[in-house]
């Protein structure tokens, strides 16, 4: 499986800050580690023109050159450098490579992304560009342009937190269909309208969340039915966990597992790939964080392997592939 990291582009950030950015070195680093067969790799950076498929001229110009106004700064949450710019584009440049290899192989992974806050004329949340929206226009456009056809996308936001830059980016666009579950009470208190959007309240566990997800499934698979999705994008957020800062849910770790278990083995059902993104995370132990990530990792890569069996099976002169129950 092609998984994609681009840790290096690192923040110095101010002591006490929020954001727990050595979590994408650590978990790079037990992902080498532990799973040494996966074929790690530190993908380009995003192009203007690509971030132009989901972002405006006037926005991109101004984190390029430094020049956004101080709220709009604040709002992001990091503070300006060329090395923000860096990091961010390469953030899309990752989940770019990671949507692509899943069109090839079934499955595509980033330790990163899912900047899911940021709209099409500004950032929030410690979100610059949005990975995924750039990364579905630009697929849209390459199988477009490859085989004359059109590819839909489903967005699964499992992050705690609702996926509002996301949903307004594509609030009007019948080709992306956003589903997202998230704490009612938290961050983004603004929420905007997805095509679904499952509010859960403060302390969730696992039974609730478990059941509120199989229902949210089933009724967006039945409303895309008719023209079904060619590929997914899954935000598969750490923060719904109970010891999370930032959550407000609780969730346990076998409870994030069974989640992504579910999501993996679903898509696999229905034969859709999927680019697979970890989103927030932010644990009071930051070790924790890093365990239900890489948990992710272990599952996606079980998805990718099996994914690899059903297609060498389809491809088969004399065997037919039967699909076992969602």
């Amino acid at each position: 499986m092609q998984v994609f990291s681009n840790d290096r582009f690192a923040l110095a950030l101010p002591a006490g800050h929020t954001f727990p950015m050595p979590k994408y070195r650590l978990l790079r680093e037990r992902v080498q580690a532990e799973l040494p067969e996966l074929r790690l790799a530190e993908a380009e950076a995003a192009s203007e023109g690509e971030l132009a498929l989901a972002h405006t001229p006037d926005y991109i110009g101004s984190v390029f050159a430094g020049t956004l106004p101080g709220p709009a700064q604040r709002a992001i949450g990091f503070p300006w450098s060329p090395q923000m710019v860096e990091r961010s584009r390469r953030s899309v440049g990752a989940t770019i490579a990671a949507a692509r290899a899943a069109l090839a192989e079934g499955v595509g992974l980033q330790l990163g992304g899912g900047t899911h806050h940021a709209y099409a004329d500004r950032g929030g949340g410690y979100c610059v560009f949005n990975d995924v929206a750039v990364a579905a226009r630009l697929m849209q456009a390459e199988v477009h342009r490859r085989e004359r056809r059109l590819l839909r996308v489903w967005v699964i936001d499992l992050d705690v937190h609702q996926g509002n830059g996301t949903a307004a980016i594509f609030q009007d666009d019948p080709t992306v269909f956003t589903l997202s579950l998230h704490g009612a009470k938290n961050f983004p208190f603004r929420k905007e309208r997805g095509d679904l959007d499952v509010e859960l309240p403060d302390g969730c566990r696992d039974e609730a969340y478990l059941d509120a997800l199989d229902r949210a499934f089933e009724q967006s698979w039945q409303r895309q039915r008719e023209a079904p999705p060619g590929l997914v994008f899954y935000l598969a957020g750490a923060d719904p966990h109970e010891d999370d800062r930032l959550g407000r849910l609780k969730l346990s770790l076998a409870g994030l597992a069974e989640r992504d278990r579910r999501i993996f083995d679903r898509l696999l059902h229905h034969r859709v790939p999927v680019v697979v993104t970890m989103a927030g995370g932010y644990g009071r132990d930051i070790a924790v964080t890093v365990a239900a990530q890489m948990e992710t990792v272990r599952l996606a890569l079980g998805a990718w392997n099996r994914w690899q069996t059903c297609h060498a099976r389809d491809s088969a002169p004399a065997a037919g592939w039967q699909q076992s129950p969602a």
